[in-house]
């Protein structure tokens, strides 16, 4: 009974992690969006790959993990020019932590232990940590999926059905580019679903992805396993679900353990209370978060001026705790589902990546001890591919349209706040199919008509959106959207019109947004037409 690979455990848990920025590529040094990429480089993404590769060195460890790396964020790791700013803003945070009170010491010389750990590390790969992921999905350790090219909502891009092609194309191009070969996988952006999509991902040579847990639980027939086994649609795509019990104590600040008071505080922060011209002087222009936090949670609902001192190896203990209880949990609740089910039964933990490190900052450690604990609870750790390459027959089911995160369907990405921007997105995509349609008359023109694709991929990212409804930064969201729609419209007017356009402004576009050097416009060619450019 069951499968021999899984026959003495109690059954397997495939921990999904969505690793994304948008492309937050600036022409002005120390800005803002440039601080977002830096400070997930050194809380999130080095520490992860350290925790990943010191995993893999371990025969008695469990490492494995199913990675989503974005096309946009690829980019980004891969810009020489922008990573090289990346150590002078590392010496600005170790020269303002020197600045921390007295009572903060021990926070402090933590925190600045792993400064100097992310430092070592990115010095030693020099800066190029894509080489590093592609190693350990060659180890077995990692298995690396796509994501949709600048991360675009696709049910609200369906209208233009060549818009959803252009997405999914280009991020396979993207991937097998910097990573080697083709993705099966994709994590869908938002995790969104509609019906049909499924044949756009087939045709894109993407084989599986997940989706919220009523993507599944809501699909015709009803899964004979609920979320606890993949199912295949329609289309030939597997098709994974979100297992609440398994999401809930990681993610949740509230109900879950980033919540513990033993844990870092994410929302005080020495930029916020350190004097403007000692900000000025080090080169930075706004008051902003620099990722110098030095305050515990302390407790649920303690004001943020009477958070008390981090102290570390507090919460190392508590990492340990909450990594064994969380295995015990599952171990315990796959126990319970293997009464029932024949095969082996599946949890699915999605998260994003930056979960782990930036917004919990004990993250990275806890996934080490998951690490380092599973092989002794009777969890086994599996990636989505190791799954599916089983000769496991998959139940048939339409997926049903979905999304995660609030209200589970669309209105997040849908509402007074944003939706002036769909039908933005519908005209920009229409005009592009049309003018790709008609083809162009010169190698000049062909490559406006490139560059014109990557303002359109660029200005349907759903981030901006999604900052939109939630009231952070809405000017710059705002901004980037009008940003790369203007850019469209003027470089489809200089193909269609003649319009000229000045030499300094196109180098500028054309280095600022210099993403996707495979781009091909023909990835917008209508089905019913004949291409004119070539693929």
């Amino acid at each position: 009974m069951g499968d021999p690979a899984t026959r003495d455990q109690a059954g397997e848990l495939a921990i999904v992690l969505h690793a994304h920025l948008p492309y937050v590529r600036s022409s002005e040094p120390g800005s803002l969006e440039e601080d977002w990429y830096f400070q997930a480089l050194q809380e999130c993404y080095l520490p992860l790959l350290a925790v990943l590769e010191a995993a893999a060195q371990d025969p008695r460890q469990q490492a494995r993990l199913t990675l989503g790396l974005s096309p946009t964020l690829l980019s980004l790791l891969a810009d020489r020019q922008l990573n090289a700013r990346f150590l002078p803003w590392l010496v600005t945070r170790q020269q303002l932590l020197e600045e921390a009170p007295a009572e903060h010491a021990a926070a402090a010389a933590h925190l600045g232990e792993q400064l100097h750990q992310v430092e070592e590390l990115w010095l030693e790969i020099q800066g190029q940590l894509v080489p590093r992921f592609r190693r350990l999905q060659e180890q077995g350790v990692l298995d690396l999926i796509t994501c949709g090219a600048t991360h675009g909502y696709l049910p609200l891009l369906r209208e233009v059905p060549e818009a959803v092609r252009a997405q999914l194309l280009t991020a396979v191009r993207e991937h097998e580019r910097q990573l080697g070969e083709r993705p099966l996988g994709i994590w869908l952006p938002e995790c969104a679903y509609y019906e049909g999509l499924d044949r756009q991902l087939l045709e894109a040579g993407l084989r599986y992805s997940l989706l919220d847990s009523h993507g599944l639980l809501h699909a015709l027939p009803r899964p004979r396993y609920g979320v606890f086994a993949p199912i295949c649609s329609p289309a030939g795509v597997a098709f994974f679900g979100r297992d609440g019990n398994a999401t809930l104590p990681v993610w949740s600040a509230r109900e879950g353990y980033p919540g513990d008071g033993a844990y870092r505080e994410f929302h005080r922060d020495m930029g916020w209370e350190l004097p403007d011209d000692q900000l000025a002087a080090l080169g930075i222009p706004s008051r902003r978060p620099l990722g110098l936090k030095l305050h515990r949670v302390t407790s649920q609902g303690c004001p943020l001026d009477r958070k008390q001192p981090y102290a570390p190896e507090a919460a190392a203990r508590r990492v340990q705790e909450h990594a064994s209880a969380y295995l015990q949990g599952r171990a315990e609740e796959l126990q319970q589902l293997a009464v029932s089910m024949e095969p082996a039964p599946l949890l699915v933990a999605p998260f994003d990546a930056e979960l782990f490190g930036h917004w919990w900052f004990e993250g990275p450690q806890f996934l080490a001890a998951l690490f380092q604990q599973a092989a002794s609870t009777g969890v086994r750790l599996v990636t989505l591919r190791e799954v599916l390459q089983r000769p496991r027959p998959l139940q048939v089911c339409r997926p049903s349209p979905s999304s995660w995160g609030q209200g589970g369907y669309h209105d997040y990405w849908l509402n007074e706040s944003n939706d002036w921007v769909i039908p933005e997105w519908q005209r920009a995509s229409r005009a592009m199919v049309r003018r790709v349609n008609r083809g162009v008359a010169s190698p000049a023109q062909r490559d406006l008509l490139t560059q014109a694709g990557r303002e359109l991929l660029l200005a349907q990212s759903s981030d901006w959106s999604f900052i939109l409804r939630a009231g952070t930064t809405t000017e710059l969201a705002r901004e980037r959207i009008q940003r790369h729609l203007d850019r469209f419209w003027r470089l489809l007017d200089a193909i269609d019109n003649g319009t000229s356009l000045p030499e300094q402004w196109l180098q500028a576009v054309q280095r600022e947004d210099g993403l996707f050097p495979q781009l091909n416009a023909a990835d917008w060619v209508s089905r019913n037409a004949s291409p004119a450019i070539e693929t």
